[in-house]
Formats: structure tokens, C-alpha cells, sequence
């Protein structure tokens, strides 16, 4: 590694995995050298990945957000609809049945039936989610939540679960809509 007044500028490495690695800006004089136009190539392409990059993680925090959410949702399932004496097995189906609540509300479909209708895809539905659902997804954990600690029945509950889903994602459309005018 070459490394001057705090600029790294070329980094060499032998292994599996080695190769030569040069600064952004290095790599974009030397496309120029052999090139101008591909030099624009290269930037513009550059560019383009960092985009992306950006929205992978906006993605990403959202769906770590929604996991994280789904705590406050599985504490209330825990400490109102498990009774103690039930197995571990039993318990697994009411989580499933809880969570499948906020996938029929939101997604239409309950994980089982998306997994039956996507079975190329690997993972869940959620994780194939658009930020907005994901968005939604969230508020609609913590909702459940206060429902479940409110003693509202599930039915009851799938159904304001479904007009907060509805209401929340043609505001979350809306506002994307808007940002795409610009």
C-alpha cells in the first residue's frame, strides 16, 4: 500500500483471493489514459452502483427495523395469547398464526400460500418487500401489539390491521409518486 499525507492510492495483495486494488481516482485517470469516453463510462457506472448501493441499504435498515419491531409485537403475543401450558410446538403455531395476521392484512396472502406461489424464491415474503411495505409492516407490528394488549379479537384485529395497511401505503405511494414528479 502506497500512502501519503493520508491518501491511499495503490494496494497489491497475493492470495486466494489477491489482486491490485487503485483509489477511485486513480482508476478514473487511468480509464481517461486509455480513453476519454471510457472514462465517462466508468464514472457514470460508478455512480450508478453507489445509487444502488444507497437503496440496498435504506432497504436493508428498513427490514432491520421490522425485525426488530416484530419484538414488541411477540412480547404482546407472549403475554396475552400463550397460555403456559402450552407446548412449544402449540406456542410456534400462534406466532406463525399472529404473524400470518399482519401478512394476510398487508401482503393478501398468508406466508404459506406466498411461499406455495413463489417457490424459486428463497426466504419470506418480507423479504421481498418494498421499503414501504416494510414501513407498514412495522407501524402494523406495533399496532397489533396495542390491539393484542386491548384483548381485540383476531378477527377484529385483521380487519383495522387491514384499513391501517390499505390507508398507510396509498399515503407511502402518494408520497413516492410525488418524489418521482420532481
Amino acid at each position: 500500500m502506497v500512502e501519503k499525507a493520508n491518501v491511499i492510492s495503490i494496494q497489491a495483495k497475493a492470495g486466494r483471493y489477491g489482486g491490485t486494488y487503485a483509489h477511485k481516482d486513480i482508476a478514473f485517470e487511468f480509464a481517461m489514459w486509455i480513453n476519454p469516453e471510457f472514462k465517462i463510462y466508468i464514472v457514470k457506472e460508478f455512480q450508478r452502483l453507489k445509487e444502488e448501493e444507497q437503496k440496498n441499504i435504506g432497504w436493508s435498515a428498513k427490514r432491520e427495523l421490522s425485525k426488530i419491531n416484530y419484538h414488541i409485537h411477540t412480547d404482546a403475543i407472549k403475554q396475552h395469547l400463550i397460555p403456559e401450558e402450552l407446548t412449544a410446538q402449540q406456542t410456534s403455531v400462534i406466532y406463525a398464526s399472529e404473524a400470518d395476521i399482519l401478512n394476510v392484512a398487508l401482503f393478501g396472502m398468508t406466508a404459506k400460500e406466498w411461499k406455495e406461489a413463489n417457490p424459486e424464491l428463497k426466504g419470506n415474503m418480507r423479504d421481498y418487500a418494498s421499503i414501504n411495505e416494510l414501513i407498514c409492516l412495522a407501524n402494523m407490528e406495533n399496532l397489533n401489539a396495542v390491539f393484542i394488549n386491548d384483548g381485540l379479537s383476531q378477527k377484529e384485529r385483521l380487519i383495522k390491521l387491514n384499513q391501517v395497511a390499505r390507508h398507510q401505503m396509498s399515503i407511502l405511494q402518494d408520497i413516492e409518486n410525488r418524489k418521482l414528479l420532481k
